[in-house]
């Protein structure tokens, strides 16, 4: 497979994975706002962008975190790279350069769910009917998944796609987690009390959670639930389960193309077997914040290694640069000629 088609599939599942999960934020904090009193979560708005580390950019935007702010910003602003808007265009215009390669019900779906969003009434939709308008999305988000999963042929460039989704989701669901711990809650001295729980059931909730959580725990408690979506194996959104599936479709890609294994592979293997063996009152005790930061780094080395593995269109050293017979000057390639895609 061209390194050009494996890059537009590995960010176009990545891109619509994103936006998926920035409406999944949004709309746990319109559910926060009707179960917490008033003035206990003021500020929460404003920890939703830090959840993008897009702070410095929005300060210089909008100023002021409210909710009509953060909404446009995360939803609508085509200058946030990784607003809903921003990331669905990307995903389309991957899509649109290797429309040989998905399916036509794979481009059609993104094709609508790009131009549902991008509508003038989706503007007024956010803001008539939020909880609905967010729900649409994450729905959209589900059918291109499924579609994906029923119409692709199952071979290296699905893997890819799986690979960047996997991934995204783990880094997504790190930093919700991380948000709640560490800037969510308004005071320390509400830790135990009913405005913490009613936080981690809607952290629970914005990974479509909760219900699966109560199956695997009696209550809710500080503890319990960053071990559900951290150390599970068994839950689509856990950072253990996101790291198992990557492994494996890395693998797949690896042995499809008669390759030995490489760093990507033995990063994303050490990462999950270091998430699986640890002791989550220790990764509390120790600073649970300091353990998703790390974590979140290493996601991040481990893309990059993707990149310089898979997707990264390598400069020809002067050896490898073809020959003219008979003899004239030497062709140069200029930088300008090189063709290289890096995104995200």
């Amino acid at each position: 497979m061209l390194s050009r088609v494996a890059d537009s599939l590995y960010w176009m599942n990545r891109y619509i994975e994103r936006a998926e999960n920035i409406a999944r934020f949004i709309h746990v904090n319109l559910h926060l706002q009707l179960d917490l009193p008033n003035g206990a979560g003021s500020g929460q708005w404003d920890s939703l962008v830090r959840t993008t580390g897009d702070e410095k950019l929005f300060a210089r935007r909008y100023g002021t975190a409210t909710q009509a702010h953060v909404i446009e910003f995360l939803t609508f602003d085509r200058d946030n790279p990784n607003s809903v808007i921003s990331c669905l265009r990307s995903a389309r215009e991957n899509a649109r350069s290797i429309r040989e390669t998905i399916s036509s019900e794979m481009w059609q779906r993104l094709n609508s769910f790009y131009l549902q969003v991008n509508a003038a009434s989706a503007v007024e939709a956010a803001a008539d009917a939020p909880h609905d308008f967010f729900t649409l999305i994450i729905t959209n988000s589900h059918l291109f998944d499924g579609t994906t999963h029923a119409t692709m042929s199952h071979n290296e460039g699905w893997h890819f796609g799986r690979l960047a989704k996997m991934l995204e989701r783990a880094d997504k669901t790190s930093r919700i987690l991380d948000v709640k711990y560490y800037i969510l809650l308004p005071r320390l001295d509400y830790v135990g009390t009913p405005y913490d729980s009613i936080q981690w059931a809607a952290l629970l909730k914005s990974a479509s959670a909760l219900e699966m959580f109560r199956k695997s725990y009696s209550s809710i408690t500080p503890t319990n639930v960053p071990q559900f979506l951290i150390q599970n194996a068994q839950f689509p959104r856990a950072i253990q389960y996101c790291l198992n599936i990557a492994y494996n479709s890395l693998g797949a890609i690896l042995l499809e193309n008669g390759l030995e294994p490489c760093p990507a592979q033995e990063q994303i293997g050490a990462l999950r077997r270091r998430v699986s063996s640890a002791d989550i009152k220790e990764i509390i005790g120790g600073g649970l914040h300091e353990y998703l930061d790390d974590l979140q780094t290493r996601l991040n080395e481990i893309g990059d290694s993707i990149y310089q593995n898979f997707l990264c269109i390598r400069k020809p050293t002067e050896d490898s640069l073809p020959t003219v017979k008979p003899p004239e000057p030497r062709i140069t390639v200029t930088a300008g000629q090189m063709q290289s895609q890096t995104q995200g």
